[in-house]
């Protein structure tokens, strides 16, 4: 296959499996949203084998380079373990009554749409287009959020709604600034927005509109990644979303929506340097774990601490970008992709949990490894993957940017960070302790719990796929280390 049709393959599987989802049975149409997932990553594959040896290859508003074809690798991997997840999800509330057949059609839609939008955000030549892209995904996650249309789950939709909208108008004003300069300095239409041309022409920027533009982009688009002081919305969304929703926007949105961000560094960098970019990146990072550590220490629900830990982890890529280097970006994409697949794993897994006991609270979960020990492996190596131990790639790409951000001179910050990732690792080892090892809780539930059901065997099988992934990438980086080197460079490491 041609690499300019390679490139459309993205858009066009999660939308054909839209369409196998509102005309064949829900568990055929399940199935085919695995094959959808598994066809982006077999597209970010390949086009990741054309663009390391060649230039990158473009049609339209649409433009695959390496960075690219990383993204879109990491798109595929999680949104596989998610989808192939949701064929459970979805066998288990038809088996107990809680959802109709046009819900988990709605479900399948939905889902495949939030695919098709994510694809084209990291496609995107255009900084308009990638701006409508991730705006595309606001509109339809917000559905799935609210899918159970529970009083809690409607409420947590309308606050991401309303958060998220804030943040995207926040970076349409950056993406109008930046065109307002780009034309100032003679470009015209479409071409004024594209990235490519934009990065090529920095020199004829207005600095000070520049400067506007990356601290709008940072707040906007960083509102959608988690980043402090905009993430009070995340707790929320993720905790009402059905675990494979969950698990797609903690696992795949969030690096999106950064993804965008680091578009912009390496124009705003190329106009004003690094020093400007580096010390909002650093603040938000810091604010960022100060939150998240801050607040997992007193958690008592597991699917809001796994949201908290997103938090964190999303922190820890700020960190990395900010410093900037080649070794510190390596890290950070490395770390985009280890955290995606163990957190696709930790969510699916909580999914499995709250079907199984009935409950998110953490004490109604205690001694799980007694009761459930196939699920309890699944879910305690998934905690030990975010808590970054080896042999995972979270423990490699955490200490790359230890490293450079000590390379680079950046000590104190350095400091600060892993003392708060310290806090967090200690409120979350806590907390998973109990969950699979902890006695059973004496004190009476406060609400009472939804009808349980025993884990199936073949459940677990995307969360081994997900955790072998995880695994192997802390051991060896094979054919994706030439790809790291050269999305590397594209973001401008130095």
């Amino acid at each position: 296959m041609s690499p300019t049709l390679t490139l459309y393959l993205p858009l066009v599987a999660p939308f054909a499996a839209a369409g196998a989802a509102a005309l064949l049975d829900r568990r055929v149409a399940a199935w085919a949203g695995v094959a959808a997932a598994a066809t982006i990553l077999a597209a970010g594959g390949a086009l990741a084998a054309t663009v390391t040896r060649g230039p990158a290859v473009a049609w339209g508003l649409l433009r695959a380079d390496a960075l690219t074809a990383f993204m879109l690798i990491v798109i595929g991997a999680v949104a596989t373990v998610a989808c192939w997840a949701s064929v459970h999800h979805l066998a288990d509330e038809a088996a107990t009554g809680t959802d109709s057949p046009a819900a988990a059609r709605r479900y399948l839609i939905l889902v495949q749409l939030f695919l098709a939008a994510m694809s084209l955000a990291v496609l995107a030549d255009n900084l308009g287009l990638l701006w409508v892209a991730v705006e595309a995904t606001t509109i339809v996650t917000a559905f799935l959020v609210g899918h159970r249309r529970t009083r809690a789950s409607v409420e947590a939709a309308w606050k991401y709604v309303v958060l998220c909208s804030v943040g995207i108008g926040i970076a349409f004003l950056g993406t109008v600034c930046i065109y307002a300069t780009a034309v100032a300095a003679g470009a015209h239409g479409t071409t004024a927005l594209n990235w490519t041309h934009l990065a090529t022409h920095a020199a004829g920027l207005d600095p000070d509109l520049t400067r506007l533009a990356a601290g709008l982009i940072l707040l906007g688009f960083g509102t959608k990644a988690g980043l402090a002081p905009m993430h009070a919305w995340l707790p929320d969304a993720h905790s009402q979303a059905p675990a494979p929703v969950s698990a797609l926007m903690s696992g795949v949105l969030l690096s999106v929506a950064f993804y965008a961000i680091l578009r912009y560094k390496t124009i705003t960098d190329a106009v004003l340097g690094p020093t400007y970019t580096r010390t909002l990146l650093l603040v938000a990072a810091l604010a960022s774990l100060t939150v998240a550590a801050a607040l997992l220490i007193a958690q008592r629900d597991y699917k809001r601490m796994l949201a908290y830990s997103s938090i964190e982890h999303m922190g820890l890529v700020a960190l990395g970008a900010a410093t900037g280097s080649r070794l510190a970006i390596t890290a950070v994409l490395l770390h985009i992709l280890g955290h995606g697949l163990g957190k696709a794993v930790a969510f699916c897994g909580a999914g499995q949990l709250l079907a199984t006991t009935g409950s998110t609270r953490i004490t109604a979960v205690r001694g799980l490894a007694g009761r459930h020990p196939a699920l309890a492996g699944g879910f305690g190596l998934a905690l030990l993957a975010l808590l970054g131990l080896p042999p995972f790639s979270l423990f490699a790409s955490e200490l790359g940017i230890a490293r450079a951000g000590l390379a680079a001179g950046h000590g104190w910050a350095i400091a600060a960070a892993f003392t708060l990732v310290l806090v967090a690792f200690a409120a979350l080892a806590r907390h998973g302790a109990g969950i699979l090892l902890g006695p059973p809780d004496p004190t009476p539930a406060t609400d009472p719990p939804t009808p349980a059901s025993r884990p199936r065997t073949a459940s677990i099988a995307p969360l081994a796929l997900g955790l072998a992934a995880a695994a192997t990438l802390g051991v060896t980086l094979g054919p994706l280390q030439d790809l790291l080197h050269a999305a590397t460079t594209v973001v401008g490491g130095r």
